[in-house]
């Protein structure tokens, strides 16, 4: 795989190498509010989804941008 490359031409907007930990952080402080939901109202249809905890817009990558392929080849490799 060393040379392999992407097949569509879409790279994120900032310089952040990933989402990876903002993710993290988002996805455990969802279980712990659901959990606790869950023990006090002990009703499934009051559990909350991942986008109502926490602002996705605050990651390290906002968004999305297509690039030129021929213009910029480097950003096409994996």
């Amino acid at each position: 795989m060393s040379r392999s490359n992407k097949k569509s031409p879409i790279i994120g907007i900032t310089t952040a190498s990933s989402e990876k930990e903002d993710k993290r952080i988002a996805t455990r402080s969802e279980r712990r509010i659901n959990n606790a939901l869950l023990v006090k109202a002990n009703d499934e249809t009051a559990l909350k989804s991942k986008r109502e905890i926490s602002n996705v817009y605050g990651f390290g990558k906002d968004g999305k941008q297509r690039i030129d392929p021929d213009k910029y080849p480097k950003k096409m490799r994996k």
